[in-house]
């Protein structure tokens, strides 16, 4: 015979589910203040991305510049910053793997 339904269990899967919001809350907090770097170019241009997914700066080696190749510069920049995004996502994805013993649970990446 099945057991009973316990209302007890339901409140104590409602404060593990609210402990995950909050320890998912802080991950995501702690991994928006961290940085990633990615290089283009053999380090021309380095593009900086934060947890957040924010590209937080852009250096670009004078040398770039001086060869007044404009499509090639914009290349790099965008390949600098595409592989820092990738980095930073990475970056996220390893945290909350993590954190959730690597349950996939579904839009927490």
């Amino acid at each position: 015979m099945a057991k009973p339904f316990d209302l007890g269990d339901l409140g104590n899967i409602m404060e593990q589910a609210k402990a995950m919001q909050d320890r998912i809350a802080d991950l995501q907090a702690d991994v928006g203040g961290k940085t990633v770097e990615a290089s283009a170019g053999g380090g021309m241009v380095t593009a900086t991305v934060n947890g957040k997914l924010e590209v937080v700066s852009i250096s670009i080696e004078p040398d770039v510049i001086n060869d007044g190749d404009r499509e090639m510069l914009q290349d790099l920049v965008a390949a600098a910053v595409n592989e820092a995004i990738r980095k930073a996502q990475a970056l996220m994805t390893e945290e909350m793997s993590r954190l959730t013993g690597g349950l996939k649970i579904p839009g927490l990446g």
